[in-house]
């Protein structure tokens, strides 16, 4: 079979907040997904991203910190880049935009449009704040809507209706900076000229018959109502320069340049691995297949304006093959919002759960086609009955049994009934389906297949009921045993793009010479012909307890009283006097199991013996941390996290990344009062 060629990317995360789980569902784990099932099938693709570090919110982020655009870029790039880490995203590059690379080719870009006569000079109207004493860029604007009369919209777009604005569009607009009435004056920007792009726009299109029906039917009520031409260039003093000697103290509008993004990236990748011209195998093969994967507020920028941006260079570059949008996911019936904290945040559910139940929950609950819901409760419902009892409660039944029956080996019959036969032929069916799922994007129903499987593997193990047969029918036992066998075999390939951390565990416990990645999806095509040894078996899944969902319930009923600012703000005396603060000494640390950043510590406060699970194992070793003086909030009502009971909370200090435990600087009795 051929090698197919694959360049994926997903939409730039702005670099001015951190994720929460509506991006994870839009523009990234179904990237992940997508890239993992490729290189399973051996198929030459990478996964490009990168942070979107210019445009107005990293601008109004900075201007409310009082701090350099570059500081807030450094601090999320690092914060995005751990989440995605954490949740085991397979990126080859992960860059950003305020980078020597990207300016030089976003600047090439503007130039080669500039030349070859697809830019225009206009002198426009745009809002002026008379009190900021400047120009002030879309998002600097908030007014109602002049379509739905929406009273939240921006001044480049509206959520609630989803049309592009011109801010000067607005109805009473506002300043968002100091609230004033900004006034309207003229300016001179350069303008992308996108109906000359209308017609080589409109074939390229329409040629793409296999596209989502959705970003389609977006795309082509785009082209209906007529292109126009969109500012290039914007006033402010944060992004790349534009490269024309009369546009001083103007930059290339952000959403020109942050597409370039993939090209900058790709080139920084192949820098890295030492070949600087491989990049170029990437964007000018036309066999290589673009697929951006980006949520549905961002279709006409990667289906209309950046093709036309591609179509525009001197070089040949290739056009998007795919663009998979995907819908919205909301938060408990409600539209998930930033500034009401009206979401789930990614770093916070990393402090309580690992990667894999969410990525399942939300390839499971994906938005491909219409919006979907995120609820706490279902979330938790669906983890312990889908993969908790079983998938893992099938995987746990079949090795623990043949461990036991069969010398630490899943059998190989000496001979197969034809009804068992039927059933390695299913498996082959439903391989085939999870195939096609994830090929055409349809994640959700890659997840029904294999948790059917799943389902039917304990039905079988129930029905032909081994633990009755083994002494009456050995060979019949083991025929049944190696039917289940070859199920999670398939199930632990076909789950891998999904939850990769759980699929590789169960792999380890099939002690295959292979990785997944080397095996990869042809190793299922042909049947198993001899025993396997099997490994240390463990619990695939522990269940999610419901205190842990309640805890999180309740964080987001608080969310929403409180912004993030909000609850920072200063309580009073005798609230902050309920909290026994105290001085404690670590007298013994471990590991907590299948946790990587959980440690059990136990601590002396006076003549109490208390335990505490922190997450801290990745900044502080075990040995380190014994004698050593803490400090500690006393009196929280203990809680259970990852099966442990923790009854207290140690203070940290955190900067970026790096955390450090507050200790005294003095040699005081542990049980001291801090006061």
């Amino acid at each position: 079979m051929a090698i197919e060629k694959y360049l994926v990317t997903s939409a730039l995360p702005y670099a001015n907040g951190d994720l929460h789980i509506g991006h994870l569902a839009g523009a990234y784990l179904p990237a992940d997904i997508f890239v993992r099932f490729q290189k399973l099938l051996g198929n030459d693709v990478i996964y490009i991203c990168g942070t979107d570090e210019h445009g107005t919110p990293i601008s109004i982020k900075a201007d409310q910190k009082k701090v350099p655009p570059r500081k807030i870029v450094d601090k999320y790039h690092r914060r995005i880049k751990s989440v995605f880490a954490g949740l085991n995203f397979c990126f080859d590059n992960f860059s950003g935009t305020a980078r020597p690379v990207h300016y030089k080719i976003s600047r090439q870009f503007f130039t080669n449009l500039y030349k070859n006569g697809y830019i225009t000079t206009h002198t426009n109207k745009q809002l002026y704040c008379p009190h900021c004493k400047r120009f002030l860029p879309d998002r600097y604007v908030e007014g109602e809507c002049p379509f739905c009369h929406s009273k939240e919209a921006r001044g480049d777009q509206c959520d609630a209706c989803g049309k592009l604005i011109d801010a000067i569009q607005l109805i009473n607009p506002v300043c968002i900076t100091c609230g004033h009435n900004p006034i309207i004056k003229e300016t001179t920007n350069w303008f992308l000229n996108l109906p000359k792009f209308s017609d080589k726009l409109k074939k390229w299109i329409e040629s793409k018959t296999e596209w989502k029906d959705n970003v389609k039917k977006f795309i082509l009520g785009w082209l209906k109502s007529g292109l126009k031409e969109r500012a290039i260039t914007r006033d402010l003093d944060w992004g790349v320069p534009v490269p024309i000697e009369n546009a001083k103290g103007k930059v290339i509008y952000v959403w020109f340049e942050a597409p370039i993004g993939y090209i900058s990236s790709t080139i920084e990748w192949a820098e890295r691995i030492g070949q600087p011209e491989k990049w170029k195998d990437y964007w000018f093969d036309k066999d290589r297949k673009l697929i951006h994967f980006i949520g549905k507020d961002n279709i006409p920028f990667h289906t209309i304006i950046w093709p036309a941006v591609l179509m525009g260079q001197d070089e040949d570059y290739i056009l998007p093959y795919d663009v998979p949008a995907n819908e919205f996911l909301n938060l408990e019936g409600r539209r998930i919002s930033t500034s009401r904290n009206w979401a789930v945040w990614v770093n916070e559910y990393l402090e309580d759960f690992s990667a894999d139940p969410l990525r399942y929950y939300l390839a499971a609950n994906a938005p491909e086609n219409k919006d979907c819901d995120f609820v706490w409760k279902e979330f938790q419902e669906k983890y312990n009955t889908d993969l908790a009892n079983i998938l893992g409660n099938f995987v746990n039944r079949v090795l623990k049994f043949s461990d036991k029956n069969f010398n630490h080996e899943i059998p190989f019959p000496t001979k197969l009934s034809a009804k068992n036969k039927e059933i390695l032929e299913d498996i082959s069916s439903v391989r085939d389906n999870v195939k096609q799922f994830y090929k055409t994007f349809k994640v959700r129903k890659a997840c029904k297949s294999i948790i059917d499987l799943a389902r039917f593997g304990n039905q079988y193990f129930d029905k032909t009921s081994p633990w009755t047969t083994i002494k009456s029918n050995p060979d019949t036992t083991a025929e049944a045993i190696y039917i289940c066998g070859e199920i999670i075999r398939n199930l632990a390939i076909m789950i891998y793009p999904i939850i990769p951390s759980s699929a590789e565990r169960l792999w380890n416990m099939l002690n295959f010479d292979k990785s997944i990645l080397e095996y990869g999806w042809d190793g299922l095509l042909v049947e198993q012909n001899n025993p396997i040894k099997i490994g240390k078996i463990e619990t695939l899944f522990e269940k999610i307890p419901d205190d842990i969902i309640e805890k999180q319930i309740q964080k987001l009923k608080g969310n929403n009283i409180m912004t993030k600012e909000e609850s920072k703000e200063t309580i009073d005396f005798e609230t902050f006097k309920k909290l026994d603060l105290r001085i404690a000494e670590i007298i013994s640390a471990e590991k907590v199991k299948n946790a990587d950043k959980l440690l059990k510590l136990k601590i002396a406060v006076g003549d109490n013996i208390k335990q505490i699970i922190a997450g801290i194992a990745k900044h502080y070793a075990v040995e380190d941390l014994i004698g050593k003086k803490i400090l500690i909030v006393n009196n929280l009502k203990p809680t259970i996290i990852k099966g442990e009971k923790s009854e207290a909370m140690l203070l940290a200090a955190v900067d970026g990344e790096k955390l450090t435990l507050l200790i005294p600087d003095k040699d005081i009795p542990e049980g001291s009062k801090v006061l």
